[in-house]
């Protein structure tokens, strides 16, 4: 009887977590459309919640209001690139690429590049600069760890020139992930991609020299 009634509990709160991960899932994806039509200042709570066929205290339950289900949808776009950059590298560490850092960092920076295509809509949305208050600095101090990131992949020392290099092949990536998002079609997104790893490679060449 006990084990019967703990398993129901078990999956009962298993149930009730998925529903939760959905209504989750559904205002995101909402917020997404809204936001991107939109944008932040013209958006409203109750356009999100009509086109999730959904209710305002449950956005508010689940988000707490318009500014952070905003952060909320950014923090998943970053989130999503962070984990195919982390595949990318470790699939080009298991074809035997972990000996050259500049390879696995071209490996993450493609995997950047491919997200911003296929995200176009969120990466425009969030480089147009109609955000909440704060979001400024947030995606400033989300710049600053990704470029520490990036020099610990690339194996940077603590010199001057090490730092400059690791910084401005980041501003690389992220500019070119900004004109991806504004391609008009994959084959002019390929272009960029391209173009951005030719001068990855060069800049990166040159802390070897150095």
């Amino acid at each position: 009887m006990t084990r019967s009634a703990g398993n129901a509990a078990t999956g009962g709160n298993a149930w009730q977590w998925s529903r939760t991960a959905e209504t989750r899932r559904v205002l995101l994806s909402a917020a997404r459309e809204v936001f991107c039509d939109k944008g932040f200042a013209e958006a409203s709570v109750a356009a999100v919640v009509e086109r999730a066929d959904s209710s305002v205290g449950s956005l508010y339950h689940h988000f707490g209001g318009k500014t952070e289900l905003f952060l909320a949808l950014w923090e998943e776009h970053q989130a999503t690139h962070e984990r195919n950059a982390v595949a990318a590298v470790a699939a080009a560490r298991a074809a035997g690429e972990g000996d050259d850092p500049l390879a696995l960092f071209i490996a993450g920076a493609r995997a950047f590049l491919e997200g911003s295509w296929q995200r176009r809509d969120l990466a425009r949305l969030f480089m147009d600069g109609d955000g909440p208050p704060g979001f400024e600095l947030a995606r400033r101090t989300r710049s600053r760890e990704w470029v520490r990131q990036n020099g610990v992949l690339l194996g940077a020392g603590i010199d001057s020139v090490d730092r400059l290099t690791v910084a401005v092949l980041t501003t690389i990536i992220g500019e070119a992930g900004r004109e991806i998002a504004t391609c008009s079609s994959k084959r002019q997104a390929n272009k960029v991609t391209e173009a951005a790893v030719v001068l990855i490679r060069r800049l990166g060449s040159t802390r070897d020299e150095s």
